[in-house]
């Protein structure tokens, strides 16, 4: 079986940020980043900077909701042209199936009851009619971050808070994950799965709720779910279980267990390392290259299986950016020396986008702005979103036609 990522060698790509939260309420703001950046409209011209800044590969995601619009009825025009335009100009998708968001009609979001099944059947219906087009798949980007927003602080249906809240979303997320990847290899069996969770890391010695072991073993309970390694045995098993889910549930797990062939690992040096104030609140802090190899080294001891970067970035100065592309770069090349498996690494996102916190705000757009891309969004007098390069467009252009012709 030929897949894209290969151990030899660390492709490079971007990301198109694709969060997806079209449900409104009252003091709730629709999130669609395509329409926020006006991608629907510039996505050709996105496309082909991409490629032209020598990525090889896109992680781009379909907005499910747009795809769906009643339940199994599928409108793919528009993908279809994106799906064509990719092949045309050789930019490989890594295609997002899932990037936090269901459909309108989904009452209660990821617990209801038919969720998993409705996702694998939208999954499996992307798989089948892109079959040859469309080849390496991400069932569902960041699962436990969607069960954070979704499950433990309400900010995205089905609005749950609290534990009980955070471990049903997840498993939820979880079940579906597993269920499509069986959708995708019925209708394409040389499909690559790329499984992408953030890196969740954790510093100082204040831990409020739970303790550091526990939080440390909690950031992998999605990917251990998918994998059926919770078992009786796991320590997190007991957690589960206290909140509701059952122990046929977690059964089925096991029964049904899938392997991603890539272990996609995002992180971002300024807000993926964790702290706790004394009113145990969350505040991310500088993590930089350590926390990199940190979260590389345990996914690799953890599972053993092949690990991509597939999102990584810096919010400041082009010159920081080029710093970090330097530095994560070279501290990747020297895991891969010491026998860790990297096969990609990607800039997330290509360009800017509308920070989530717009969603709970009634201002504009313009204030939201989170610059974290190779490009920036500028708006002109006449409302249209420039693609602006900054310096370290160039630089990464460098390293991606280096690593495409090694």
């Amino acid at each position: 079986m030929t897949h894209f990522f290969s151990p030899d060698r660390i492709a490079m790509g971007v990301g198109i940020e694709d969060t997806f939260i079209p449900q409104e309420q009252v003091g709730h703001r629709k999130l669609d980043e395509y329409e926020l950046t006006q991608h629907y409209h510039y996505w050709r011209e996105d496309l082909n900077l991409a490629r032209e800044a020598g990525a090889e590969f896109i992680r781009w995601g379909i907005p499910w909701f747009q795809v769906e619009p009643a339940p199994g009825e599928f409108d793919f025009s528009w993908i279809d042209e994106v799906a064509a335009h990719m092949q045309e100009i050789g930019l490989h998708c890594v295609v997002d199936l899932l990037h936090y968001g269901t459909p309108l009609w989904l009452d209660n979001s990821f617990v209801n009851a038919r969720y998993p099944e409705y996702f694998a059947r939208y999954a499996g219906a992307v798989a089948e009619r892109y079959r040859g087009v469309f080849t390496s798949f991400t069932p569902a980007n960041e699962p436990l971050v969607n069960a954070q927003w979704c499950g433990r602080d309400g900010g995205w249906p089905p609005y749950l808070t609290g534990e009980d809240g955070y471990v049903k979303v997840v498993t939820a997320v979880a079940e579906g994950m597993s269920r499509a990847q069986e959708a995708i290899h019925a209708a394409a069996p040389e499909a690559e799965i790329v499984f992408v969770d953030a890196g969740f890391r954790y510093a100082g010695d204040h831990f409020p709720g739970h303790s550091r072991e526990h939080l440390e073993e909690w950031r992998f309970i999605a990917t251990d779910l998918v994998l059926g390694r919770v078992d009786e045995e796991h320590s997190l098993y007991g957690h589960l279980r206290e909140h509701g889910i059952s122990a046929e549930k977690l059964a089925w797990f096991r029964d049904n267990a899938k392997t991603p062939d890539i272990m996609g690992v995002n992180y971002y040096p300024g807000f993926s390392t964790t702290t706790f104030d004394e009113a145990g609140a969350e505040v991310p802090g500088e993590g930089g290259v350590e926390g990199l190899v940190d979260l590389v080294r345990v996914n690799h001891e953890r599972y053993g299986i092949p690990i991509a970067i597939t999102e990584t970035s810096r919010n400041e100065s082009p010159e920081a950016k080029i710093q970090w592309l330097q530095e994560s770069l070279a501290a990747l090349e020297e895991l891969r020396a010491d026998g860790v498996p990297i096969t990609g690494y990607t800039w997330f996102p290509f360009f800017s986008l509308i920070d989530w916190l717009y969603r709970y705000a009634t201002d504009s757009a313009d204030n939201h702005w989170n610059h974290l891309g190779l490009l920036e969004l500028r708006r002109t007098a006449g409302g249209v979103l420039e693609r602006v390069p900054n310096a370290a467009l160039k630089m990464f252009a460098d390293e991606a036609r280096g690593a495409e012709s090694t």
